[in-house]
């Protein structure tokens, strides 16, 4: 909880990054003399712009960046244009959460131009924003992409100097079978029910429940994993409406405690989001107590119908992934799980080239692709290794392939950095070994009922590559019998 791993300081550095971004937004947005409520708008825009685009290159970036307003301004216009004509607004909201869950087809830009469609929807009715105000709201969302832009690409590209992690491809299938088609269907059969119980619960905030469905739904691909997500968005609300009733009420909207908490909040919702989305929805509870307060309407009231909203599009995610089109937590860890075995086999067979003297091989991004698929793994096995899974039998297993594909990924790292070594030579018995390991892979991903046995350990004075391709195999024998268990 308190010491997630930040190699690099990646984390850190983009939490400083984007308290920088916002708030030069802001400031921009200020010095053009546009009101409260468009540098509001400008914030957000940039905060979105720099946390949803994760393309796997920086032109990827820098391209999806430059297409956000082409996927939230006619959003925008069109959210004042049905400002209060409620039949017309609920129907186009279900149709951008349908539209925008469908697009992650598309991968990381499908995704991000997503998002950015729905949340400019959903700031025009925070905002309860008319047609009057959309023109100094294009503004504030045009200046705070450029400034955005500008932190990002221009003042501090870190992703020049790190390359960003490649994000694994979304699980494959067509028609049905997509997950994200049966999202789609998902996320607004949930988000129209959450709508319909939030507007009974209050006609000014109902769109609190509709934008918790959104948030569950986001990053997300099986039944566990939303309904774990929904209970961690309830528990880091109550924690931050709490802390919102000690700090932002006092404040009684005052602009620069305000302004210093709000970029206290920003750097919290970036340094955390990526490890724990308890503490990242904390963040974002307290920085919209602090916004509400610089509108002045912030009261204990409107916090508690805050935390009641969030429970109704909790509960309304939790119904719809149960009941519509469901996709099993079973066949989404296996999806990843075999997933992640295929490539234990591609970096195997790269190391062995690489080890043979064919200096085209390449096993290092191998293992940067292993290490991207282990961790969506864990996300999609992490309702099975809960503290709330009653099931212990389950639990225990699901720990047991976390612990033994861990060790698969610490015995190729090891094979790789032996690889990298100029000085390694070929030893004639590395082939038979590979081809042990390899095999070892296809028994488990193709559903062959024997189970390798695994050679004799090799003496202290083997190659080092053939001790680490010993405990690869010994390991991958052992994933044997929780994968093979009955689901």
């Amino acid at each position: 909880m308190f010491v997630a791993p930040d190699p690099e300081r990646s984390r850190l550095r983009n939490a400083i990054r984007a308290v920088i971004g916002v708030a030069a937004a802001v400031a921009v947005c200020g010095l053009c003399g546009l009101p409260l409520t468009a540098s509001i708008t400008g914030g957000l825009a940039a905060l979105l712009a720099l946390f949803t685009v994760t393309d796997a290159t920086v032109r990827d970036q820098r391209l999806t960046t430059a297409l956000l307003p082409a996927a939230g301004m006619p959003v925008l216009a069109l959210a004042t244009a049905l400002h209060g004509i409620t039949p017309a607004r609920d129907a186009a909201f279900l149709a951008i959460v349908f539209f925008g869950v469908y697009a992650r087809r598309w991968g990381p830009r499908g995704h991000a131009l997503g998002i950015f469609a729905f949340m400019n929807f959903f700031v025009a009715q925070f905002l309860h924003a008319g047609p009057a105000q959309l023109p100094e709201l294009y503004g504030a969302t045009g200046l705070a992409l450029v400034t955005a832009g500008a932190t990002r690409f221009v003042l501090w590209p870190i992703e020049r100097h790190t390359p960003p992690a490649a994000v694994p491809p979304a699980l494959p299938g067509s028609g049905w079978a997509r997950p994200t088609t049966r999202q789609a269907f998902q996320a607004t059969a949930a988000s129209g029910l959450a709508l319909l119980v939030g507007q009974l619960l209050s006609e000014e905030r109902w769109y609190w429940a509709v934008g918790t469905v959104w948030w569950i739904f986001v990053n997300t691909a099986s039944r566990g994993e939303t309904l774990v997500r929904g209970f961690r968005r309830i528990f880091g609300t109550v924690i931050g409406i709490a802390v919102g009733l000690l700090v932002a009420v006092p404040l009684h909207g005052a602009p620069a405690p305000t302004a210093a908490l709000v970029a206290v909040c920003v750097f919290g919702i970036f340094y955390t989001a990526a490890v724990s989305y308890s503490w990242m929805m904390l963040a974002v509870t307290v920085m919209v107590s602090l916004l509400y307060g610089l509108l002045g309407v912030l009261d204990p009231s409107l916090l508690g119908l805050r935390l009641a909203e969030t429970g109704v599009g909790a509960l309304c995610a939790a119904l719809a992934v149960a009941l519509v089109l469901p996709v099993t937590t079973h066949a989404t860890n296996d999806a990843w799980i075999q997933r992640a075995l295929r490539c234990v086999h591609d970096c195997t067979a790269e190391a062995a080239a690489r080890l043979a003297g064919d200096d085209t091989a390449d096993p290092a991004g191998r293992v940067a692709e292993l290490e991207q698929l282990l961790g969506r793994v864990r996300l999609s096995v992490a309702p099975l290794v809960h503290p709330l899974n009653p099931v212990l039998g389950r639990k225990r297993r699901a720990r047991q392939v976390l612990a033994l594909l861990d060790d698969c990924a610490r015995e190729i790292r090891g094979l790789v950095a032996v690889a990298a070594d100029p000085e390694a030579s070929h030893d004639a018995r590395l082939a038979a070994a590979c081809w042990r390991v390899q095999d070892a892979v296809e028994a488990l991903t193709d559903g062959r009922s024997d189970r390798p046995t695994p050679e004799a350990h090799p003496t202290q004075a083997a190659h080092p590559a053939l001790t680490h391709l010993h405990s690869l195999e010994q390991a991958l024998v052992e994933l044997a019998r929780p994968l093979r268990a009955p689901a």
